[in-house]
């Protein structure tokens, strides 16, 4: 038997995060909104008309048949991979440390990575489902996978976004384990490639400084490990039922990106232990929903993309909650469906509309399928039953 309908309670969970985010960014941004432009709402209008941008296309996502996605995989490859290389143009805009944004006409801030992670699940979904049968040799399988992966690495290391590296390499060994890559070749590509994330640690300054930081936040209190240091005050403070809502004190200035980066940080202080507990319990959600998705579908495509999709969101959600908690180093990356980020906000929609999509031809569990069974055929033998009395 198949769904008839989509996951409800993916979808529902996935809503009430963006309305939460929405709530939360119209708090936390007020010191950064009256600073950019002299108005309290500024970041909040802005990211209320991304997601209303995103919600559209997440409705086209859910109603487009997925085989789409595969059909246009390898465009969609080849437009990431340009725009990649154009924030290196003129085109291109500095950010802080990165150079990871677009100004082109109507879009003036686009960040082409979040177009990438889509274009990367897709593209591998579908090469992987050709190679089933090569995928677990080197020549066929590993090497021109880690060729295309380490293609995007390296453009994204240019910038330098190392977050986003850290979430698309998670993804893609994702995506490569669940298509029955080969076990040794996966241990020994990450072998090598934290071999060289070591040395590149080691000859960029601003990412040896991040690690430095990450080690002893005190070190530099006022330098390298600022945000560290304040985002632990901001989680600190807030205790187990935080300050207040709208009562933040770190977000005035003192937590750096507080709308994006650090907006887990600001939450903390203003909401206290037990809501986050809420927060990090409904990404936990859309893990079970979504790899419970890919379990059940029978189409090796659609399993790929759902792995790789959900892999994404989650991955990224939890190195944002780590990188706030100091559990990681910082990395720069936002949290999904909350932090201020227009393209993360709305690919990662498209992205929840695909596994959406996908969620209504999966296999309906087979314990539902054997009370429904058992109920009609208790029926059954009740009736043959009274039929051999009567006769």
């Amino acid at each position: 038997m198949r769904n008839k309908s989509i996951d409800y309670v993916l979808a529902f969970t996935v809503l009430g995060l963006c309305i939460f985010g929405l709530i939360m960014i119209s708090s936390v941004s007020v010191y950064e909104s009256f600073n950019t432009v002299g108005t309290n709402d500024f970041y909040f209008w802005r990211h209320f008309r991304n997601m209303v941008f995103g919600i559209g296309l997440f409705f086209v996502a859910l109603y487009v048949p997925y085989r789409f996605w595969q059909k246009i995989s390898l465009p969609l490859l080849v437009m990431s991979i340009f725009l990649l290389f154009l924030v290196f143009t003129s085109a291109g805009s500095d950010y802080g440390t990165a150079r990871s944004w677009l100004n082109v006409g109507f879009l003036p801030s686009l960040q082409p990575v979040e177009f990438a992670k889509l274009a990367l699940v897709c593209y591998f979904a579908a090469w992987l489902e050709k190679r089933r049968h090569e995928v677990k040799t080197f020549y066929y399988g590993f090497l021109p996978f880690s060729i295309i992966l380490a293609t995007f690495v390296l453009l994204l290391a240019l910038q330098p976004d190392f977050g986003s590296i850290l979430v698309v390499t998670i993804t893609a060994a994702a995506i490569f384990f669940s298509a029955n890559g080969n076990i040794l070749h996966m241990l020994g590509g990450g072998t090598i490639a934290g071999f060289l994330g070591m040395f590149v640690i080691l000859n960029h300054e601003y990412v040896y400084n991040r690690f430095v930081a990450f080690i002893n936040p005190e070190i530099d209190p006022l330098g390298i490990g600022y945000q560290i240091r304040n985002a632990l005050t901001a989680i600190g403070s807030g205790g187990l039922f935080g300050v207040g809502f709208g009562r933040s004190v770190q977000k005035s200035g003192y937590l750096p990106e507080v709308q994006a980066d650090a907006i887990f940080s600001a939450i903390a202080e203003e909401l206290g232990f037990v809501r986050l507990i809420v927060l990090i319990g409904a990404f936990l959600v859309i893990a079970y929903r979504g790899y419970n998705i890919a379990d059940r579908t029978t189409d090796k495509f659609a399993k790929l993309m759902v792995v790789g999709i959900t892999t994404w969101i989650v991955a990224q959600a939890f190195i944002n909650i780590g990188v706030n908690l100091a559990l990681l180093p910082n990395t720069g990356i936002t949290l999904p469906f909350i932090s201020y980020g227009g393209s993360s906000l709305v690919m990662s929609l498209i992205g929840i509309g695909i596994v959406l999509n996908i969620s209504r031809g999966v296999k309906i569990p087979a314990r539902t399928e054997s009370r429904s069974t058992r109920k009609y055929a208790k029926r059954g033998s009740r009736t043959r039953v009274k039929s051999t009395y009567r006769y």
